[in-house]
């Protein structure tokens, strides 16, 4: 098979990608676009574990879709869903779980394909990049090898063509002075540079949606940001949609242009990410808001903090699942929410939305994300690729 080679400046080199013919990649055929459709439907997703004789339910009614090309951030604290429902796209749950709904990947249902078809999927039209490349990355090979499987298992190259093209890998995602690293090891590489590869390695099989679950939760913060700004840039070059888990509603702020908040395994907000800084609804979002650390705070005042605990999730409170947490909870929210359109593309589940004559909890300002944006932003082009 010949390769369809693309080439990009980077700024300091130009980047030829050696894009393969995505129509007929090595390991199986790949899904056309359908027209119309999005790149990604989930709909009414929910995953079910039994350990122990319990039920406990990751994920419960999760609904959203994404465009190509779009920057996507699932946030919500530990427990929430947002990873099993990632790992739910690529097929890496255990046998345990017990998944219902729809994932459509280009009008393709997903769920219910068998191990074969889900190894042709992943790394090929869905790849992801993990939370800590030291475990991801076999210690005992050198990088440069790790790289060059991932491409031959994707690409029908030989060696030589592969190793090639795990450098050009390599300089894609700007690592220093890739053709010496691609004969180092893990451990001689810094954190930042072991998240480098394993973009490289993400992007072997050139996907069309790259999921990064808690990809710079590990880093430093100057790091974390020139990370996000690496997957931002590669996101308008190659034109795929990214999907980044995360904790952090301040990064989001910084680099999503969409935002679901999740909360017990449901989506509870769903907005462009702007729309959700300046009209937050959902009282659980608003009090991620209020813990982003901003410049206008009174300096040494604290944080808020919402009382209370995330619920047990085998065994799920009546109705609203934030409602034991809530400041605006009444016997309404017995009742489930429904997931309501405020405006066009803001959704939320919430009786009582922040702004309604119900709502007692202080305003919180969105100044804290231009701030943070801006200070990701300036220290990832002050400091470039060197971490």
């Amino acid at each position: 098979m010949r390769a369809d080679r693309t080439t990009y400046a980077t700024g300091d080199a130009s980047v030829s990608t050696g894009m393969i013919d995505s129509r007929a990649p090595a390991g199986g055929h790949r899904a056309e676009p359908v027209p119309g459709e999005p790149l990604l439907t989930v709909e009414d997703l929910r995953v079910q574990f039994t350990r122990g004789g319990r039920r406990i339910n990751a994920v419960n009614g999760l609904s959203y879709e994404m465009v190509p090309g779009r920057l996507m951030a699932i946030i919500g604290e530990s427990g929430s869903g947002k990873s099993v429902s990632s790992r739910a796209l690529m097929g890496l749950l255990p046998g345990t779980a017990t998944i219902t709904g729809s994932i459509r990947l280009d009008g393709r249902e997903l769920i219910g394909l068998d191990e074969k078809e889900l190894r042709k999927l992943r790394g090929g039209d869905i790849a992801m990049v993990f939370q800590d490349p030291a475990r991801s990355l076999n210690p005992t090979m050198k990088i440069g090898a790790q790289i060059t499987e991932a491409v031959r298992a994707h690409a029908d190259l030989d060696k030589k063509g592969a190793q090639d093209r795990a450098v050009e890998l390599l300089r894609l995602v700007r690592l220093p002075a890739p053709e010496r690293r691609f004969h180092e090891y893990p451990h001689q590489l810094s954190g930042g540079m072991r998240q480098r590869v394993m973009i490289a390695i993400a992007l072997a099989g050139e996907p069309r949606l790259l999921i990064a679950d808690e990809a710079t939760t590990a880093l430093d913060v100057t790091t974390q940001a020139q990370i996000m700004e690496l997957l931002v840039e590669l996101r308008e070059r190659l034109g795929m949609a990214v999907i980044m888990i995360s904790h952090d509603l301040g990064l989001a702020a910084s680099y999503a242009e969409d935002v679901v908040v999740m909360y017990a395994g449901r989506a509870v907000e769903h907005a462009p990410v702007q729309t959700l800084f300046s009209n937050v609804r959902m009282p659980y979002t608003r009090a991620l808001l209020g813990a982003i650390p901003a410049l206008e705070r009174e300096p040494h005042s604290m944080l808020p903090v919402t009382p209370g605990q995330p619920p047990d999730m085998s065994a799920l409170p009546r109705g609203c699942p934030f409602r034991p947490r809530c400041p605006n909870a009444t016997d309404k929210c017995l009742e489930h929410p429904p997931f309501l359109e405020h405006e066009p593309d803001h959704w939320y589940a919430c009786w009582h939305p922040a702004g309604t004559e119900l709502d007692t909890a202080p305003a919180v300002t969105a100044a804290a994300a231009p701030a943070t944006a801006a200070a990701h932003h300036s220290t990832a082009h002050d400091q470039g690729a060197a971490q």
